[in-house]
C-alpha cells in the first residue's frame, strides 16, 4: 500500500473535530495497536479508522483521552466493523461502559460462511478478496515515536479492506439464510465479553481442574490479592504471580508461611516481602463457610459420554464443512460432552443451565440432528474415504 492520503489526528481539538465528522459516517471500521506486555491493561497506542472510505489514524499516545471516539461509536446510527474485536470491545467498554453500535466482526461473520475458525485477518482477505497484505511491522513497538510512515501505512491496512472484506461475507451470509445467526451471535459473543470483565475472572485461571470447593475458595481469594497487586503495580497479572503458583498454593491449602516459601517459583524477593498478603489471602480461603465456597463445576464423567463424545465431535467436523460452517464456531469436544452430559442427566431442573449446544442457531443446526444420531432415528456411515466429507448420515 502506497501514497495513501489519510487524516493524522494527534490532539484533543483535532479528535473533537474528527468525531463531529465521523458522527455522520454510515460505516465506521476499525482496528487498533497496543502493547500488553508491561501493564495491568493494554495500552492503546493507535487506532486506523475506515469511515465511509474516508482513512485516519488516531495517535492515542498523543491525544490521551480517547473517549469522545468511543462515545461516537456507541451513538446509533452507523455500522462497526472490526476483526477479532474483543479487545476493541474491551476498550470501548472500559472507557464508556458501553458497546460499539451494530458491531460486526468479520472473523465471525466468515467462520459462518466456510473460513476456519479463528482466521487472522491476512487468511480472510486472502481468502475473500483475493489480497495478501503485508507482514512487515508485526513486531512494531507502537509506543514509540515518531512512526514512520511504512508503519502507519501497515497499521491503516488493517481497517482499509475491512469494508470490503464485511460486504463480501454478507453476500455469502445472505446467500446462506444465516444472517439472523450472525446477529444472534454477535449478541452472545459481546455478552459473553462483558461478563467475562465483571464476574468470575479468576475461575480462568489455568490448572485449576478437580480442585474441591475448599481449594477454589483460597484460588479465588489469591486470584483477588494477585489483580489488586497487579492494579497497585501497573504490571501484568502473571508477572506478578504465575497461575500454576496460584493454583499450587490453593491445592497445599496452607497459611503457614514456611510452606509458602518451600513452593518452587515462591523464592523471589517481591513476593517474600508480600508473603504475609499472601498467607492471609490464603486464610480467607481457609476461613470461609462451606456454605459459601464456590462450586465446583458439574461434568458427568463416564466412558458412553467420552465415547459419545468423540462419534459426536467426529459427526460434526463432516456436517459443518459439507455446509460451509466452521466447526470451531460451532462447538468444542467440551461443549458435545457438556450437551450429551445434559441430555442424559435424570437430575436435570427445568432451571438447569442449557449448554450452549442446545440453545439458539446451534439447537437448530446440530441439537436435532445429534438428537436423532443419538435416538437411533439417524444412522451415519462411511461413504467415501477418499472425500473431504467421508461421512453419510442416513434415516433409519
Amino acid at each position: 500500500m502506497t501514497a495513501v492520503d489519510y487524516q493524522d489526528i494527534t490532539t484533543d481539538e483535532q479528535l473533537r473535530r474528527y468525531c463531529r465528522t465521523l458522527s455522520h459516517a454510515k460505516t465506521i471500521a476499525f482496528d487498533t495497536e497496543f502493547v500488553s506486555e508491561h501493564t495491568y491493561r493494554p495500552v492503546l497506542c493507535l487506532v486506523q479508522v475506515c469511515a465511509d472510505d474516508q482513512l485516519a489514524v488516531l495517535d492515542a499516545i498523543t491525544i490521551g483521552d480517547m473517549t469522545p471516539f468511543w462515545e461516537t461509536l456507541a451513538a446509533p446510527g452507523h455500522d462497526t466493523i472490526v476483526h477479532a474485536g474483543r479487545s476493541e470491545l474491551e476498550f470501548c467498554l472500559l472507557a464508556i461502559g458501553r458497546r460499539p453500535t451494530k458491531l460486526f466482526d468479520v472473523q465471525l461473520a466468515a467462520a459462518m460462511v466456510g473460513a476456519e475458525y479463528p482466521a487472522g485477518l491476512g487468511t480472510l482477505l486472502t481468502k475473500f478478496l483475493g489480497r495478501t497484505p503485508s507482514k512487515h511491522e508485526t513486531r512494531t513497538d507502537w509506543r514509540r515515536r515518531p512512526l514512520s510512515k511504512r508503519q502507519i501505512e501497515y497499521a491503516l491496512n488493517d481497517s482499509l479492506f475491512l469494508p470490503a472484506l464485511c460486504q463480501t461475507i454478507c453476500q455469502q451470509l445472505d446467500s446462506l439464510g444465516r444472517r439472523a445467526w450472525l446477529d444472534e451471535e454477535m449478541e452472545t459473543w459481546q455478552s459473553d465479553i462483558e461478563r467475562s470483565m465483571s464476574q468470575e475472572r479468576w475461575r480462568r485461571v489455568s490448572g485449576n481442574a478437580g480442585m474441591d470447593a475448599r481449594g477454589l475458595a483460597i484460588l479465588r481469594e489469591l486470584f483477588h490479592w494477585r489483580d489488586a497487586e497487579a492494579q497497585r503495580r501497573n504490571q501484568p497479572v502473571r508477572r506478578i504471580l504465575r497461575d500454576d503458583l496460584l493454583v499450587e498454593l490453593a491445592r497445599r491449602g496452607s497459611a503457614d508461611p514456611v510452606r509458602i516459601r518451600a513452593v518452587r517459583g515462591m523464592e523471589r524477593g517481591d513476593l517474600q516481602h508480600r508473603m504475609d498478603e499472601i498467607a492471609a489471602a490464603i486464610q480467607r480461603g481457609l476461613d470461609l463457610p462451606e456454605a459459601e465456597c464456590p462450586p465446583r463445576p458439574t461434568h458427568e464423567k463416564s466412558p458412553e459420554l467420552s465415547v459419545l463424545g468423540q462419534f459426536l465431535f467426529a459427526a460434526l467436523g463432516s456436517i459443518c464443512r459439507e455446509s460451509h460452517l466452521a466447526p470451531n464456531l460451532v462447538g468444542t469436544p467440551n461443549d458435545i460432552r457438556d450437551w450429551i452430559a445434559h441430555r442424559m442427566s435424570r437430575s436435570r431442573s427445568k432451571s438447569a443451565a442449557v449448554p450452549q449446544l442446545g440453545r439458539g442457531w446451534r439447537a437448530d443446526y446440530v441439537g436435532r440432528l445429534f438428537e436423532d444420531l443419538l435416538s437411533g432415528r439417524l444412522t451415519v456411515r462411511v461413504a467415501d474415504p477418499r472425500s473431504g466429507h467421508p461421512l453419510q448420515f442416513r434415516e433409519s
